[in-house]
């Protein structure tokens, strides 16, 4: 068969893919990619995706300088103003209540970053691929063999096609086939905790407002959608989430209305509920000659606090600029010279990441009586010292330090 060429193959149609593929194309890159199935761009009005991500505003820059935000909005999105983050019962007598309270207006923002139904990204960004002529979409199509080096790497479909190309871009998802075929290995745990996620209708409204409740078995986070709507991801064990999907949909209700401590008033389930097993997996290298790992294929998170598709936004941004750079430059894309300054830029900040969200689920996710005191003293003296609590803001929204071109604002 024939061998076809692009200047950058990308396998994986998921958010981080899609938005890379935009990116690169934008900047003048033919790009060819790669999708094992296509997303469905078309759903009932009044259904709800029970997976969402919480869209931080360096992630929002990424979509708007995409020209894929308008497309969001168009369909649904929403902006959450306020955090509430507490841990109850502690039983210890306090001056103050074990409780964090963060808010937009304190740091001069309209609001703290925005809910988004994961098929409402992947559709915006899949329709703004169809507008660019430099985008090359083969779905179904997937990768049977791989062959890399610095000059021309190039990829094996399981039809028998081969396209070669100047980098392949690995944003095929944790469990990447790309990087098998590559011969990277990944570190990591799993965390003996299992995330259902669902949505639900709340008796006294979203309020803006996301709300996190810490407990030994693990966090419930409640993510704002609509007016009265709320998506779920209540990380438990296996068994107690087993059990939590198989329950009546009155009796999960219930649950999930005492789990919340009734601040919101009922809660009702609305459709379908899921499961996913919680982990940490790390890639040990992000780079070999003529790929890159970006996304969930070079990193996997705890979804506590959300960063997730956020992290792999910012790889890809950051991937974009060195690229551009290499190109303007006459240096080869798929270079390790090239290369290695993207995994020196990201996988540092990845790690770091990784790190603080690991040891906050270690120190939460137990009923350690000392441990527990002085969690909740932290927490207390975190409401109390504004310019730390700000701090925390600024870094959760990616305003502070420095962004990649697409995570800035533009003017």
């Amino acid at each position: 068969m024939t061998e076809t060429h692009s200047d950058i193959i990308i396998a994986g149609g998921g958010m981080v893919g899609a938005a890379l593929a935009c990116a690169l194309a934008k900047q003048g890159f033919t790009i060819t990619l790669l999708e094992r199935r296509k997303p469905d761009l078309q759903w009932p009005q009044h259904s709800y995706d029970i997976r969402v991500s919480a869209i931080s505003r360096a992630s929002q820059n990424i979509f708007h300088n995409l020209q894929a935000w308008p497309r969001m909005v168009q369909r649904r999105v929403t902006p959450y103003e306020h955090m509430r983050v507490w841990e109850s019962g502690s039983g210890v007598a306090l001056p103050w209540v074990p409780e964090i309270y963060f808010q937009a207006a304190d740091i001069g923002e309209p609001d703290l970053g925005h809910i988004i139904e994961n098929r409402v990204i992947q559709g915006a960004l899949w329709e703004q691929m169809q507008t660019l002529e430099n985008i090359e979409i083969r779905c179904p199509a997937s990768i049977s063999g791989l062959d890399l080096d610095e000059q021309s790497p190039r990829v094996i479909l399981n039809d028998g096609a081969r396209i070669s190309t100047t980098l392949i871009v690995a944003a095929d998802g944790a469990r990447s086939s790309l990087r098998g075929l590559a011969g990277i290995s990944t570190g990591g745990w799993g965390y003996n905790q299992t995330a259902v996620v669902c949505t639900v209708k709340a008796e006294a409204g979203n309020q803006s407002s996301c709300w996190q409740r810490f407990m030994p078995s693990g966090p419930l986070a409640l993510l704002p959608m609509e007016q009265d709507l709320f998506s779920i991801v209540w990380s438990t064990t296996p068994k107690q989430a087993e059990g939590l999907v198989q329950m009546p949909p009155e009796a999960f209700s219930s649950a999930l209305t005492q789990a919340s401590e009734v601040r919101l008033g009922q809660l009702h389930l609305l459709g379908e509920r899921g499961a996913f097993p919680l982990r940490l997996q790390h890639a040990k290298q992000y780079i070999k000659p003529g790929l890159a790992l970006v996304g969930d294929a070079a990193h996997v998170i705890h979804p506590l606090a959300g960063q997730g598709v956020n992290l792999g936004l910012l790889d890809m941004a950051e991937l974009t600029d060195i690229l551009v750079q290499a190109r303007d430059k006459g240096h080869p894309l798929g270079s390790l010279h090239t290369l290695r300054r993207y995994e020196r830029a990201r996988k540092g900040e990845n790690i770091a990441m990784q790190g603080a969200m690991d040891l906050f689920k270690r120190v939460f996710s137990n009923d350690i009586a000392p441990l527990r005191l002085a969690r909740d003293l932290g927490m207390g003296l975190a409401e109390h010292a504004p310019p730390l609590k700000n701090l925390l803001i600024r870094n959760a929204m990616g305003v502070a330090g420095n962004m990649p071109s697409l995570a800035r604002v533009t003017r």
